[in-house]
């Protein structure tokens, strides 16, 4: 899985939203749009191959005004899977929200 295959699928919006993602996104004040954006400007810093039902990764993006996201996504059937989206948490990870940290 790329960030490319990842762009592709949100430009075809072939995008499927869990109940779990939209409850998730709701409770911590994160938008559709939000996670959209960080799907087509940001990295993947983590990949998940073995999930089940589908390969997911971890994708970082950063909004305007420097706020972070984490998304978790995967792709099946032609299709990405919107699984969670939060804002990481400083103290698990590094500065950047890129590398977990070692506790």
């Amino acid at each position: 899985m790329t960030i490319d295959d990842i762009k592709q699928l949100c430009q075809n919006n072939s995008i499927r939203w869990t109940d779990h993602a939209i409850k998730r996104i709701i409770q911590r004040d994160i938008s559709r749009a939000d996670v959209k954006y960080v799907l087509t400007n940001g990295e993947i810093i983590e990949q998940y191959p073995d999930d089940y039902p589908h390969p997911s990764c971890l994708v970082l993006g950063v909004l305007p005004k420097h706020r972070y996201i984490h998304v978790v996504c995967g792709i099946g059937n032609n299709e990405l899977w919107i699984i969670s989206a939060y804002h990481p948490d400083p103290e698990k990870w590094t500065n950047n929200f890129s590398k977990r940290r070692v506790l």
